[in-house]
């Protein structure tokens, strides 16, 4: 079952800046291999849906030793028998619009 997962965590007792442990979260996406786009409020993850939630619970589980209170808002698409999603909703807007888009 693939799906895109569009996520948002973050430590709500830390002080105002979040980058520190937003950067922690997107070390262990990227070492996870997994598909992924960055945005400015929050990632998409594509791939099947244990791959992609044992992810968020790893990257819950790295904040929650520095945190006793996080934020976690999540997205999921799922769309039977597609595959390439992050890309292909993109480019089927811009050809629609006929102009590219900003990601």
């Amino acid at each position: 079952m693939s799906v895109l997962l569009e996520f948002s965590l973050f430590p709500t007792d830390v002080g105002e800046s979040k980058s520190e442990y937003v950067a922690k979260s997107i070390q262990i996406i990227q070492d996870s291999g997994i598909s992924y786009k960055m945005g400015p409020m929050g990632t998409t993850l594509e791939g099947e849906w244990d791959e992609v939630m044992g992810v968020v619970k790893q990257c819950f589980d790295q904040m929650s030793k520095s945190s006793n209170r996080i934020y976690a808002g999540i997205k999921v698409d799922y769309r039977a028998g597609k595959s390439g999603r992050l890309v292909s909703k993109i480019e089927s807007i811009e050809k629609k619009t006929g102009k590219q888009v900003n990601t």
